[in-house]
């Protein structure tokens, strides 16, 4: 025993970004853009606050769900940071939310929500549970540098989440992280200590492009070529794939290295940008409201983030 997905439901910031706006603040344009990433536009917060995108979220999921926030069992936030250092953005989600259940949050970066996936598993698997939400979401608007064109170009706000019930449509699932802290990194920023002997570093994203590239590509070959199999499938098997946002680049050398359809590839990138942990569920619920995806579908999921972490697995579609 497992679980399903009984529900999704999003959340991104009013305001949207164009490329073309983009360009009056950095040196680049829409074309430059658009034919490195595939992205044309990003939602970036100015009056939401990350928790605000949370509950908005979580609420959309148990709605779709059938489920009130009084039936929840746990609560999983993932997300690089939360509103506060304390106390966790799960809690601030139960305490909006009106639940009453334990709420925790962790941290995975781009793999994370299929990390609170695997987490949740165990709690099933335990029979500790009945219904759990997962939200994943990040604010990256507050940790970019917008001078940078090699960066700012493809971050963007936002996220989703979901409802987890018992049940057996989860196939297979795999995380891995291999700790590296040069091809990706965000430092923590100031330190109020009067003692600190270390160099302060400004709290924003710093990335190696062609490097996240390699290792992006083959991770999600690996991931994805590892799920399908310990789920006892062919990659033919496969109806769906729900890739990590990153980049339009990244998605068709990955669908090239699987030998699977690219029309079953689900992308939302030109929209959204790079959301970090929100852009699996984000492309998951667009996906599920759109038809794209059908009862009884195998999907595949598969991220990879700064950890360097990676997240693959297979789920039946059962909604």
């Amino acid at each position: 025993m497992s679980f399903t997905i009984l529900g999704t439901g999003k959340a991104v910031p009013e305001y949207v970004m164009t490329n073309d706006e983009l360009s009056t603040m950095v040196e680049t344009s829409d074309e430059w853009i658009r034919t490195r990433t595939g992205i044309e536009e990003r939602r970036v917060c100015k009056s939401e606050t990350l928790t605000d995108l949370t509950v908005t979220a979580a609420k959309a999921a148990l709605e779709d769900a059938g489920i009130t926030a009084a039936g929840l069992d746990l609560i999983i936030c993932s997300t690089m940071r939360g509103e506060n250092i304390t106390p966790s953005q799960g809690c601030m989600i139960q305490k909006e939310l009106g639940a009453d259940c334990p709420a925790f949050d962790v941290n995975a970066a781009c793999s994370g929500f299929i990390y609170a996936l695997d987490i949740a598993d165990g709690y099933f698997v335990r029979k500790k549970v009945k219904h759990v939400l997962i939200v994943s979401m990040d604010n990256l608007s507050n940790i970019t540098d917008w001078t940078d064109r090699s960066t700012c170009v493809l971050f963007g706000d936002g996220g989703a989440a979901a409802v987890l019930g018992e049940g057996d449509d989860l196939l297979s699932i795999n995380i891995t992280a291999k700790g590296d802290d040069r091809v990706l990194i965000i430092p923590h920023g100031s330190n109020s200590s009067p003692f600190y002997e270390h160099e302060e570093k400004k709290a924003v994203l710093h990335m190696m492009g062609n490097e996240v590239y390699k290792f992006a590509v083959k991770a999600m070959a690996d991931g994805i070529t590892k799920s399908v199999q310990d789920a006892g499938l062919a990659l033919s098997d496969v109806d769906c794939v729900i890739p990590h946002q990153a980049n339009i680049r990244i998605i068709n050398a990955s669908a090239k290295n699987l030998d699977i359809d690219r029309e079953k590839f689900f992308c939302n990138v030109q929209h959204y940008g790079n959301t970090s942990s929100g852009s699996v569920p984000l492309a998951l619920d667009e996906a599920s409201h759109s038809g794209f995806i059908k009862k009884g579908d195998i999907i595949a999921m598969c991220a990879f983030g700064a950890g360097l972490t990676t997240g693959s697995c297979v789920i039946r579609w059962n909604k």
